[in-house]
C-alpha cells in the first residue's frame, strides 16, 4: 500500500463559486445503470467541444467494456448521484501500456452542467484519488485541453494538488481547429 494521499484536506478546500450551496451527492461505485447517465453527461462534450478527443459517443458496449475493464484492473470508477440522479463520473485509467507504468493513471471527470459550480467535482475527484491510493496507485496524471468548456478543470485539479507539467501543443483536431492539451500531475 502506498502512504495516504498528499495535498489539501478536500473538507478543506473553497467552493470554486462562492455563495452557492456546494452539493452533498453520493459518490459510490458505478454501476451498469449508472452508464446510460454517464453517456448523457459526456454526449454533449463530445458533440460540441474538444474537451474529448472523442470524435463520436462511446457506444453502450464501449461503456459497459470499460466498466468491466477498470474493475478487472482494479482501478476505480464512481459516479455522483444527487437525489437518485448521477450528475458526474469519474474514473482512472492506465496512463501507457507498458508495464512500468503499471503506477501511474490518468484521470477522467466530468460533470453535468446543472450541477457544475457546487463542488461536485471537488468531492468526486478527491474520492476519485482516495481510490487511486487505496489500489496502489503512485501518481495521477491529467489531461486537460485547450478548451473553454474545460475552463473549470484545471482550477479543480490545482485545488486538489495537481501541478502542471507540460503542455503539448496542437496535439489534436477537432471540429477543424488544432487543440493543445496541459498536462498535469498529482503524487499519491
Amino acid at each position: 500500500m502506498t502512504a495516504p494521499p498528499s495535498g489539501p484536506d478536500p473538507a478543506s478546500v473553497p467552493d470554486p463559486r462562492p455563495g452557492r450551496p456546494a452539493a452533498r451527492p453520493t459518490i459510490r461505485v458505478a454501476t451498469r445503470d449508472d452508464l446510460p447517465a454517464a453517456a448523457a453527461i459526456l454526449e454533449p462534450y463530445v458533440t460540441g467541444t474538444a474537451v474529448t478527443f472523442d470524435e463520436d459517443p462511446p457506444s453502450p458496449d464501449a461503456w459497459a467494456a470499460r466498466l468491466a475493464d477498470l474493475a478487472a484492473r482494479g482501478l476505480p470508477f464512481l459516479v455522483a448521484e444527487d437525489a437518485g440522479t448521477v450528475v458526474g463520473y469519474a474514473y482512472a485509467t492506465p496512463w501507457r501500456p507498458k508495464d512500468s507504468y503499471r503506477y501511474t493513471v490518468e484521470d477522467t471527470i466530468y460533470i453535468a452542467p446543472d450541477a457544475q459550480g457546487r463542488g461536485v467535482g471537488t468531492r468526486l475527484l478527491s474520492a476519485l484519488l482516495d481510490a487511486c491510493s487505496l489500489a496502489g496507485v503512485r501518481q495521477v496524471i491529467a489531461v486537460v485541453a485547450d478548451d473553454p468548456a474545460a475552463a473549470g478543470s484545471l482550477p479543480l485539479h490545482q485545488r486538489l494538488g495537481f501541478e502542471v507539467v507540460g503542455v503539448l501543443r496542437d496535439v489534436g483536431v477537432k471540429h477543424g481547429h488544432s487543440v493543445s492539451t496541459m498536462l498535469l500531475q498529482r503524487s499519491l
